[in-house]
């Protein structure tokens, strides 16, 4: 049996999140004004799908499936936090 290690974790979870902004940051810091947007969503698109594969990689799961999965939701969960921002008038851009 292994024993815990809540510091290891905490560390893992917080060089991922920092690792999965960088690039989204890194984009919004060299695209022009007019193509923030679009470049930036797909700049978090592409971390997370990397990210994905990276975790499926590590935890021997099955590369292609997480990588769509995680592809997919992270699209919608933008998607649907534009579209509520949409319908109470507050938008980013």
């Amino acid at each position: 049996m292994t024993e815990p290690h809540p510091f290891q974790a905490a560390l893992a979870s917080a060089l991922t999140y920092s690792s999965g902004a960088a690039l989204p940051l890194a984009v919004a810091a060299v695209v022009p004004h007019a193509a923030l947007m679009p470049a930036v969503a797909a700049g978090s698109l592409a971390a997370l799908a990397v990210l994905g594969a990276l975790g499926a990689a590590t935890g021997g799961a099955p590369v292609l499936r997480a990588t769509v999965r995680v592809s997919f939701w992270g699209a919608l969960a933008m998607a649907a936090t534009a579209g509520i921002g949409a319908l109470v008038g507050v938008t980013v851009g």
